[in-house]
């Protein structure tokens, strides 16, 4: 039996890497695609990246919004990605976080950024070598989680990311304004 080739992927936060970073976003109403980001995706896709969307969501563990919402942020957010000929392999979120207000949600998990039980979940469904992926964020947690799962980490430069580069612990592979100069890092 021939063994299946490995895939490569690049993991993607949501907010303040492709969306511009609106606290507990819960609407769809709210999203607003980042310059450069249907650009970047595009090309990541062009050579043969799978596009994978890796986000904690603590907002539905502290109850401001409900998974039902996310839902609908996220189908928004396919769809406009659609029109701009990119899919998204697959999306995996976070609900928890052990601050929570909703039971069932207030918990420690291994799903949570910096932990990496969303891309161990993806490299099984999707048969992806972590080694040959990539991570894009714009947090300490992003980076961290990326380094944790054996991913190279790119850190997202904007007005959130600031503070993080002045006190950043991990060591991170490369530095960027947009998901667009990521993508060229990569795929000339």
């Amino acid at each position: 039996m021939k063994k299946e080739k490995k895939k490569k992927a690049v993991f993607l936060d949501r907010d303040g890497t492709i969306v511009a970073h609106k606290p507990f976003l819960s609407s769809p109403d709210e999203l607003e695609l980042l310059t450069n980001a249907a650009e970047g995706l595009r090309l990541f896709k062009k050579y043969g990246y799978m596009a994978i969307l890796v986000t904690n969501q603590s907002g539905i563990a502290r109850g401001f919004f409900n998974e039902g919402q996310l839902a609908l942020v996220h189908k928004k957010l396919l769809n406009i990605l659609e029109g701009e000929g990119i899919t998204i392999d697959d999306v995996y979120y976070c609900p928890h976080h052990i601050e929570g207000v909703i039971e069932k949600y207030k918990i420690v998990c291994e799903c949570r950024k910096p932990k990496t039980g969303m891309f161990q979940s993806a490299a099984r469904r999707h048969s992806i070598d972590l080694s040959q992926s990539i991570m894009i964020g714009d947090s300490e947690a992003d980076m961290m989680a990326g380094k944790n799962a054996g991913c190279k980490s790119i850190l997202i430069k904007n007005t959130h990311s600031d503070e993080i580069l002045r006190n950043l612990v991990v060591n991170v592979d490369y530095i960027v304004n947009d998901l667009l100069e990521a993508a060229r890092l990569f795929t000339y």
